[in-house]
């Protein structure tokens, strides 16, 4: 699950109808400051068969804080408060803890929230049309990313409404996002962590 918690940071946002799916991305990296949107997330294994499937939460401030919360079917929290990542297993009791930069790496989270360079870190290219959707592909340019290929799907009213992410081992996490918001005021207390009395913490 960590895998598609760094791929956090996602949203939906309205741009231009005939923009191209590579001129939305970059449309929403200069024009959101904010979002934030329920989620499903499922995974796929190499020959396409289900291995987890969770829904939650998720809101961003650009750059570099958000709050990913799986509330289905187990509990897990994801916080970036701008220097620091944070992912709190409710069930294990476990904290783990790394600088930001690096749980971020060349990440859908590093392409969605970082600034606005984005084809320094990726190679983007138009996919066509499927399911219904208009879709780019973005290639990490480092070969220690997690990821292979990131897709993103934008729907008829140009909001970026999925996204696959495929991974080095044939794994495919699919997001799906609803019920989207661009631009929100978010509490700064989202974006705040303290680990729980009696956790363990691991990491830095």
């Amino acid at each position: 699950m960590l895998k598609s918690v760094i791929s956090l940071l996602l949203c939906l946002t309205a741009f231009e109808a005939h923009a191209g799916a590579i001129a939305q991305l970059k449309s929403f990296i200069s024009g959101t400051r904010s979002a934030q949107a329920e989620f499903t997330q499922t995974v796929l294994d190499s020959k396409g068969r289900k291995m987890q499937s969770a829904s939650g939460t998720m809101q961003f401030v650009r750059p570099g804080k958000f709050r990913w919360e799986y509330r289905k079917p187990y509990e897990q929290l994801i916080v970036g408060d701008g220097e620091k990542f944070w992912l709190y297993d409710a069930d294990l009791e476990q904290v783990t803890v790394r600088k930001l930069d690096a749980a971020l790496g060349s990440s859908p989270a590093a392409l969605l929230s970082g600034n606005n360079e984005i084809e320094r870190g990726f190679l983007l290219e138009e996919a066509g049309e499927q399911y219904g959707l208009h879709w780019l592909s973005a290639k990490p340019r480092s070969k220690e990313s997690t990821f292979s290929t990131i897709r993103m799907g934008f729907n008829a009213q140009s909001e970026l409404a999925a996204m696959e992410l495929n991974d080095a081992f044939g794994n495919t996490t699919i997001l799906r996002f609803a019920q989207l918001r661009r631009n929100p005021q978010l509490a700064p207390s989202l974006f705040r962590f303290v680990p729980p009395k009696g956790a363990d913490v691991l990491g830095e």
